[in-house]
């Protein structure tokens, strides 16, 4: 069973993993080589936990129990060598996770298990250094931002792992409040990214071609695929339109949207003028300076209503 968990990394999904857990009465070791993020990481959090308690996901009172759940660490090897489960979120490169992962290997009972949070990097290049006996005890844990809201985790199960273990991980992350997918073949993106991707790219080529203005657009989307999207996936969908009538429609439709397989001309030139949407001030709409926290609280007050709501449903 597992109990104790370590989390390497405290940027955005990091500390958001480990939050998580600790909402949920894990005690979790988190792991950060940046002195100054070390430091204010628990003040982010804290905030995080504040807004949650404001919209009734918990209880201000449980505010301390849950950031006491977390303990901070500058050294790998007493942040991982008690842990029943290690999940790294750092950058996405391919050595730096080899080279971690080995490291924590000579760590860590024989028990452990270990996870990325990665969507693009093959599980097999990650653990080519890590023991055959680990290998077995290896997988990908993705989640999505925010990782203490978004009730979403894809977990790898590609074949290297026993099916026990799996499951002992498919129960810790239903403990914690995710729904899981079961992800059976290794490809970059997973699930839940590549069907994102796939919406993504009509949306940018939609603008591209002036079909409609941005605000117009989204809007499209939240009210028309969008709404069904939060309570029915693209299946079910399908199925209660009538299986011909989608085969008909994407005859007609398919051969004229768009097929590129790079990111869009248009998105490229925002990243090139440094539009970078929230973070830098502009995308494709505009976020003054002194509205940025007004703007992310409300856009996350709607994951809280969807969070609340989706519980009704879930099965």
């Amino acid at each position: 069973m597992i109990k104790n968990i370590a989390v390497l990394g405290a940027g955005t999904m990091g500390h958001g993993i480990a939050e998580t857990f600790a909402m949920f009465g894990y005690p979790v070791n988190l792991y950060e080589v940046n002195e100054s993020l070390r430091n204010e990481v628990k003040d982010i959090i804290r905030t995080e936990l504040d807004f949650v308690a404001e919209n009734g996901l918990i209880e201000i009172s449980e505010i301390d129990k849950i950031l006491s759940n977390i303990t901070l660490h500058d050294n790998l090897k007493k942040a991982v060598e008690n842990a029943d489960y290690v999940i790294e979120a750092t950058p996405e490169i391919i050595e730096l996770k080899q080279n971690l992962f080995k490291e924590i290997d000579g760590y860590c009972n024989k028990e452990t298990i270990f996870a990325s949070n990665t969507s693009s990097l093959a599980l097999n290049e990650m653990m080519k250094a890590v023991s055959e006996d680990r290998k077995q005890r290896m997988m990908v844990c993705h989640w999505y931002n925010p990782a203490h809201l978004m009730p979403v985790a894809e977990l790898s199960c590609f074949g290297n792992m026993p099916a026990e273990i799996y499951k002992e991980v498919e129960e810790l992350y239903n403990k914690a409040g995710k729904q899981t997918v079961k992800v059976l073949k290794d490809v970059p993106g997973l699930v839940a990214n590549r069907i994102q991707q796939g919406i993504a790219r009509e949306v940018f080529s939609l603008i591209e071609m002036g079909v409609a203005e941005p605000a117009d657009i989204d809007k499209a989307l939240k009210f028309g695929p969008a709404f069904r999207y939060a309570t029915a996936g693209q299946l079910e969908v399908a199925d209660m339109g009538g299986l011909d009538i989608w085969c008909t429609v994407g005859d007609n439709l398919l051969s004229v949207m768009d097929n590129r397989k790079e990111a869009n001309p248009i998105l490229r030139k925002k990243v090139e003028e440094k539009k970078l949407g929230i973070k830098s001030g502009e995308g494709f709409f505009e976020y003054p300076q002194e509205k940025v926290n007004e703007i992310k609280n409300e856009f996350n007050k709607r994951l809280i209503m969807q969070l609340k709501t989706s519980k009704n449903y879930i099965v």
